[in-house]
């Protein structure tokens, strides 16, 4: 991000896409969502009724369509989303029929063929950002390691390696691709996925040669969950975090579960999602660390919650984030003087010969 003021509030539509007006239109969602106060939409690219991702990347003219539609209402693109494409670009064969759901019905129980379905389809999103004037995409990593978190029976020496070199394999012509758009690829740092904390994305960057359009999609909620130190994330990896979710969770560890949940629903887990303001997450402080940092592009609303309704969250969300923005001061608060510095006043008040 080389903006140093962060924007917002942007809605990723994931959770929005429905069958019903108005969420079964872009039209309509774009609409709802500027009604609501948003300023931006980040579109997932896997429902081609919303957004024709293979149009997208071959024609201009259905892009400045697209940006038109939504400029009607106020709005623009922050970003695309590739989350299940990039997850099929490397899927562990005890996900594969899980995962399978996710792929285009043509490559369902093929999966060599389903990665090289992921794989266009990411290169599609790179050409589509660029025509879109796009500088970050978000996704996930997939993931070839995950089955092996817990190293209960221990893993064979190399594994990890084995993994992480593969995964870089098959991610390294993609990230190419995206630095010919001029497009960073922000990982959503996510369980679930290879890259799931700073330990994982540092070790991908190492096999990826510190790839300079690797960046962190943050979203505080993940960590918080993982009980991570969020706030600290920020300052050791600011320089990579290229886009933002503002999404809140609760964690509340009891006798008889933690953070791995006991395989309970999401409604009876320690750590479970929430609609922003009702979880845990001071998001005071993290807003002070991106203006501190300064770290722009869009603040973007990811709605995952197992009691609100959707509407609701999203409705609170826009204020929410609106609220929690800064706009960073041009000046000092105690510069009231605005003097220009004197050398031999300086060197006087030390009692410095001039």
């Amino acid at each position: 991000m080389n903006a140093t003021t962060l924007k917002g509030p942007g809605l990723f539509l994931a959770q929005f896409i429905g069958t019903a007006p108005p969420f079964d239109t872009l039209d309509g969602l774009a609409g709802w969502a500027a009604g609501l106060g948003y300023r931006a939409l980040q579109i997932p690219t896997s429902t081609p009724h919303i957004f024709d991702l293979a149009l997208a990347a071959t024609s201009q003219a259905y892009c400045d369509d697209v940006q038109g539609r939504l400029a009607a209402h106020g709005l623009v693109v922050s970003e695309l989303s590739t989350h299940l494409q990039g997850q099929l670009l490397a899927v562990h064969p005890a996900y594969d029929t899980l995962f399978d759901g996710f792929a285009d019905p043509a490559v369902r129980g093929r999966p060599a063929d389903r990665t090289a379905w992921a794989e266009a389809q990411l290169r599609l999103a790179a050409r589509a950002s660029r025509r879109l004037g796009l500088t970050s995409h978000v996704t996930f990593s997939g993931a070839l390691a995950w089955p092996y978190l817990y190293p209960w029976p221990a893993r064979p020496a190399g594994l990890v390696e084995t993994a992480f070199a593969e995964l870089a394999r098959r991610w390294r012509p993609v990230l190419d691709a995206f630095a010919e758009a001029g497009t960073d690829v922000c990982y959503e740092l996510h369980p679930g996925e290879d890259l799931f904390d700073g330990t994982t994305f540092e070790r991908f960057l190492d096999a990826v040669d510190q790839h300079p359009r690797a960046r962190i999609l943050y979203d505080p909620s993940h960590m918080l969950l993982q009980q991570m130190d969020y706030l600290g994330f920020i300052d050791v990896y600011h320089d990579r975090i290229g886009a933002f979710h503002v999404k809140d969770a609760e964690f509340r560890p009891s006798a008889r579960q933690g953070v791995y949940g006991g395989y309970a629903p999401w409604l009876d887990r320690a750590g479970r999602f929430r609609s922003l303001g009702d979880g845990q997450i001071d998001f005071t402080a993290i807003f002070s660390k991106f203006a501190q940092h300064g770290i722009g592009g869009w603040a973007v609303l990811e709605w995952e919650c197992c009691l609100k309704h959707p509407e609701d969250g999203a409705r609170e969300g826009a204020a929410f984030i609106r609220d929690h923005l800064i706009r960073r001061t041009e000046r000092a608060f105690d510069d009231f003087a605005g003097a220009q510095a004197d050398v031999a006043q300086l060197r006087q008040l030390m009692g410095l010969s001039t």
